[in-house]
């Protein structure tokens, strides 16, 4: 069975011309969603990724209109596979139900995975370079040495909650247990 898979980024945005290639695919059922691609939360995509049953095929009429990025459609993507559940987008010319449809699309994957390989290397080659002309990268540290003195004093006393000391020093419980994880126990 072809399953469809439609989605605009806007509610001023038209459906009408990915549904019409969908059901000109043959889409026997078509899931449509407005929502922008960079929302996590997306109802009618899991609710088409729920329908689908082995030897369904899951068609988009566009690679962007069923992932965020190219890791999440390589994940998406596999995860039907393990499924037995073939992809096909219609304007990419993607199909995975041929031997070469796989292959294109594992071709994709290992560019993807190629690319992520080059920018964790540059990454960490960037960041080696700064640390020995001195610099430290991260996040500033949120409580100071003698905040966190302070914050051992007062709950040594007892007479303040967690959340009172860390209200206190203008931070979230959740800082000040990573900062003291013994608080855990007192909290």
């Amino acid at each position: 069975m072809l399953i469809g898979y439609a989605r605009v980024s806007t509610s001023e945005q038209d459906l009408a011309l990915q549904q019409d290639a969908l059901a000109g695919a043959g889409c026997e059922k078509v899931f449509v969603e407005k929502a922008a691609g960079a929302q996590r939360d997306r109802p009618e995509l899991m609710k088409a990724l729920d329908y689908l049953r082995e030897g369904d095929v899951l068609v988009v009429w566009k690679l962007d209109r069923l992932a965020r990025s190219l890791r999440q459609l390589i994940e998406t993507v596999d995860d039907l596979e393990a499924r037995k559940i073939a992809f096909k987008s219609l304007t990419d010319n993607i199909d995975t139900v041929s031997p070469s449809g796989k292959f294109f699309f594992h071709v994709i994957g290992a560019l993807a995975e190629f690319e992520k390989s080059l920018i964790t290397q540059r990454t960490k080659a960037g960041l080696d370079a700064a640390r020995k002309r001195g610099r430290v990268g991260g996040r500033p540290r949120s409580l100071k040495e003698e905040d966190l003195d302070v914050a051992k004093a007062l709950l040594a006393d007892g007479k303040l909650t967690i959340a009172q000391i860390a209200s206190r020093l203008g931070i979230s419980p959740a800082t000040l247990y990573r900062y003291l994880p013994a608080a855990r126990s007192l909290g």
